[in-house]
């Protein structure tokens, strides 16, 4: 080879070798940054719904992907300050894409054509103003200091003695688990709806970053010492999404979980694996970018770029695969229509536990909205796994 193709060799085996670099730098990026938002919890709020038109005891909406699902929301209005609870379809024109449903009530502020924000909880405020329950508001003591719950007492005050610890989900507040309340209270069942670490909107001096439940279960076990310590004999822990997360560390990791009766997980995350790649897909993230931002977050050296405080252990949290491990009784009620945590990895960890695992699956219900699909059906089989057991 003459001089000269040597050097057009050499240029090009080097530009070869920087395009490469550069492509391999841009994945890291991204895998870094999609880590990041995995991590990160958002307080954009936006508004999501238009109000078209208010008339006596319907509305009508845009439709959207929301608002054409059957059962029970509410609506968030003024930015917040106010709120309306909805009802059933009354009417669906896909051909103008206007949905009419049913007012069930106005909890506060006023009902008007606008932007409105849509509300998966139906509820909105405290047990007291939501449900008319009695409650006390209450600090448990946790690592950072005491962290807000409410404490709503059973119906008979004669009974207490088992208590229902309520944990949210990922970016949700306490008023995600208003909806449970009314049949734990009919059970005479104590309950703790508790916040934890990462829970939106409680004041922190840094930057606060998700760990997917393999951190935030300790603050978990710091209520069920709290419980212990005024009375609980037994617990029933019941977690939503990322709450069912946490709640199975917490049955794994704590000294606590000989106190634990049973489990009831609502849309459970129990393999993060399975979810991040679903989310990569949602964001057109490449395959192999994803799972490079699945190392980011659990890598011993890699961790630190996701902004988190320790490494995510993503083995830990399968219990696909650490079924055989599960000890306690589980209701398990996910909807084959979740659109955020795919119910896959329900029903193989269900088949692999039958011994103990109830699992109950819901159609056309969004994340998180079993019960608003259907309330009594969702309260009947919570009170049927509880009252057996």
């Amino acid at each position: 080879m003459s001089v000269s193709g040597r050097r057009l060799m050499w240029r090009a085996v080097v530009a070869g070798a920087s395009a490469g670099a550069a492509a391999g730098l841009a994945a890291s990026v991204v895998a870094t940054v999609f880590a990041r938002k995995v991590v990160t919890p958002s307080g954009d709020r936006p508004d999501d719904v238009d109000v078209l038109a208010v008339d006596g005891d319907v509305v009508t909406l845009r439709a959207n992907v929301e608002t054409t699902v059957p059962g029970r929301y509410g609506l968030w209005l003024d930015g917040g300050t106010g709120h309306a609870r909805l009802g059933d379809i009354v009417d669906h024109d896909q051909s103008t894409r206007l949905v009419v449903r049913r007012l069930l009530g106005v909890d506060g502020g006023r009902l008007r054509p606008g932007h409105a924000r849509w509300n998966q909880y139906f509820y909105a405020g405290t047990p007291g103003d939501a449900l008319g329950l009695k409650y006390s508001d209450v600090d448990v003591p946790g690592e950072a200091g005491g962290l807000p719950a409410w404490l709503v007492p059973p119906s008979d005050p004669n009974s207490g003695q088992t208590w229902a610890i309520l944990i949210h989900g990922r970016g949700a507040t306490r008023e995600e688990c208003l909806r449970a309340l009314p049949v734990l209270s009919r059970l005479n069942l104590t309950s703790l709806v508790v916040s934890y670490r990462t829970t939106a909107g409680l004041p922190s001096g840094a930057a606060v970053r998700y760990h997917l439940g393999d951190r935030e279960w300790l603050d978990v076990e710091s209520a069920i010492v709290y419980a212990a310590e005024h009375g609980a004999s037994e617990i029933v822990l019941i977690g939503w999404s990322m709450g069912g997360a946490i709640a199975m560390q917490t049955v794994s990791r704590s000294w606590t979980a000989d106190r634990v009766r049973a489990i009831v997980l609502d849309a459970p995350v129990l393999d993060w694996r399975d979810v991040l790649d679903h989310h990569a897909r949602l964001n057109r993230v490449p395959t192999p970018v994803g799972r490079l931002g699945q190392s980011v977050l659990s890598h011993r050296s890699a961790w630190r770029l996701a902004g988190v405080d320790a490494p995510v252990d993503l083995d830990r949290l399968d219990w696909v695969t650490r079924a055989a491990e599960l000890n306690h009784p589980v209701l398990l009620i996910h909807s084959e229509d979740d659109e955020f945590v795919p119910v896959g990895p329900s029903r193989r960890f269900a088949e692999a536990r039958p011994d103990l695992v109830t699992f109950v699956p819901v159609q056309q219900a969004r994340h998180t909205k079993e019960w608003n699909v259907d309330p009594e059906a969702w309260d009947s089989a919570v009170a049927r796994f509880l009252l057996r057991l």
